[in-house]
């Protein structure tokens, strides 16, 4: 267990980062995931400390996107459902998987992901996907895949709900406040399950979210007053800078 001064205000600063990252794009994980693992905790233990932050940033970035009257109640029930269905069985899968094959999946998904939101960096955030929104179908499904990716390893979930909320019709403002939503939702149940595991390691995952609150207020302050291009922009931006990031290490 992480007991130095200097690790717990590492980890409060990426959970302020990465948070904010979160809350205005995605991917935030990719900065706390691999700074825990470097900690020495175990990369299964790691994944489920990592959603004490999550759980944390998204209860004060639902809050705050609810002031702006961003979150439309016409989608809430049809996303957070099968999200939250899709999480509770990734979750089992990650409480299942062992460490060794859980960090070769995790470098997998890291390319996966990195490789996926460059080949279509947000083509999804264009005024024809929106104009042509998707039936409840695909996007249900959408939402479920969502889930499973986001209850098994979180990192990047963001990058896929942002491309779900767009098939939906949503910008990607009144996206980001559906996405958080419905993060905010299976949060508490994957951390329950992780934690009935044993795999928590709550005062690193304190450290974690005394940042992550202060930075998903951050991330909805910055995404209401810079609106749909700056966030465009930014993922554009964060999606670059995590693909060097993995080609250099």
């Amino acid at each position: 267990m992480t007991t130095d001064l200097l690790d717990h205000g590492l980890l409060f600063a990426a959970g302020l980062a990465a948070s904010t990252l979160n809350v205005v794009a995605g991917g935030g994980s990719f900065l706390t995931l691999p700074l825990l693992i470097f900690l020495g905790f175990p990369p299964t233990t790691a994944n489920a400390t990592n959603r004490v932050g999550i759980l944390v940033q998204n209860i004060g970035a639902v809050w705050s996107f609810g002031r702006h009257g961003l979150l439309e109640r016409r989608w809430i029930v049809a996303a957070a459902l099968p999200a939250t269905a899709g999480a509770i069985g990734g979750t089992f899968v990650a409480v299942w998987i062992g460490d060794e094959p859980f960090k070769r999946i995790l470098a997998f998904l890291m390319v996966a992901v990195t490789l996926w939101t460059l080949w279509d960096p947000l083509r999804t955030g264009s005024e024809e996907s929106r104009a042509r929104p998707a039936g409840p179908v695909p996007v249900a499904i959408g939402f479920a895949l969502a889930g499973v990716y986001g209850g098994f390893v979180q990192a990047g979930v963001g990058f896929l709900l942002l491309a779900v909320t767009t098939l939906a019709g949503y910008d990607l403002v009144r996206g980001n406040a559906l996405k958080v939503f419905c993060v905010l939702l299976f949060t508490p149940l994957s951390l329950a399950i992780f934690a009935w595991h044993g795999q928590v390691a709550w005062i690193a995952g304190l450290s974690l979210a005394a940042g992550s609150i202060l930075g998903g207020l951050l991330g909805v302050r910055l995404t209401v007053l810079k609106g749909h291009r700056w966030v465009k922009g930014v993922v554009t931006v964060a999606v670059i800078a995590m693909a060097v990031k993995l080609w250099l290490s």
